[in-house]
């Protein structure tokens, strides 16, 4: 890389902007075309005249995105099965920064899809990245005082949908080793001793993996039975093992060798309360190496 480049804004900023754009789309493909795009408005633009170019590149990802969002909707419309966020494998470093970790991880991703696009820019960019309202306000096209409304109505809404607990990280790393245990052996006694009794598990296939459950399953008895059968009955060895998955301890699924999925959990109390399982291949892309994240 020359040092030309190297000392570009975009390129010194890469990796938050990708942050910015992935927490707001769930797709890291869709994600590197939003940078992809932002790039060439950049290259276009009188550069020495920008005073602020992190704030300026935050500003054409933001709007990218939004566009992104919208065509997102209607693809999503089409899809079949429940939809989950798209994995990425992170640097365990990720989890030193609590709040980049959870803003990251599938669950909070899975309640942003909940937003609409306005709200869903408005909180990332408020509670995650700290950006201050009246540039928020030119980002998404409004006024510092709705700004504000959005971002008290998303922060209300993401907070009535997020785990009620804050959990350490040594407590979630305990849980997922477990799973991971009951993955192993398959035994319905060890699934049973890690979940919990109202646990919530979604599986995103996209219609293409046979045997993946195509709604939720709700309760520790009916998942841990569905689990252990599930196990028994695939030819082929699986094997379950820790990755770190989008800045928390994940799950990494193999069939003889290959990868199957990923699963991200949320847990309470030490026990598995949500299990986010994703087996769609068109997914699994970001799993062979770490995505550099910020912010």
């Amino acid at each position: 890389m020359s040092t030309e480049l190297a000392d570009d804004p975009f390129v010194t900023h890469r990796s938050l902007l990708f942050t910015v754009a992935y927490e707001m789309l769930g797709s890291a493909a869709d994600a590197e075309d939003v940078l992809q795009e932002s790039w060439l408005r950049w290259a276009a633009t009188d550069q020495p005249e920008v005073r602020d170019p992190k704030a300026y590149l935050v500003r054409i990802v933001t709007r990218q995105s939004l566009n992104q969002l919208r065509t997102l909707a209607r693809r999503r419309e089409d899809y079949v099965g429940e939809w989950l966020p798209e994995p990425m494998l992170t640097s365990p470093d990720v989890a030193d920064d609590v709040e980049l970790s959870e803003s990251l991880s599938l669950a909070m991703l899975t309640v942003l899809e909940t937003l609409v696009p306005a709200e869903r820019a408005v909180f990332v960019l408020r509670e995650v990245f700290d950006v201050p309202y009246d540039e928020i306000a030119d980002a998404v096209g409004k006024s510092p005082a709705a700004v504000r409304q959005i971002a008290h109505r998303a922060k209300g809404h993401v907070a009535a949908r997020r785990p009620r607990v804050k959990v350490e990280r040594s407590e979630h790393e305990q849980a997922v080793e477990r799973l991971v245990d009951a993955m192993n052996t398959g035994e319905l006694q060890a699934f049973l001793d890690v979940l919990a009794p109202d646990v919530v598990s979604v599986a995103d296939s996209g219609g293409k993996v046979r045997g993946a459950a195509p709604r939720p399953i709700v309760g520790a008895v009916r998942l841990a039975r569905y689990l252990a059968a599930g196990l028994a009955r695939t030819p082929g060895e699986i094997v379950a093992s820790t990755t770190w998955i989008n800045g928390q301890l994940g799950i990494r699924v193999d069939l003889d060798g290959v990868l199957t999925g990923v699963v991200g959990v949320a847990v309470e109390d030490g026990r598995v309360t949500r299990i986010y399982s994703v087996a769609n291949p068109d997914k699994l892309g970001r799993l062979g190496a770490e995505s550099a994240v910020s912010r």
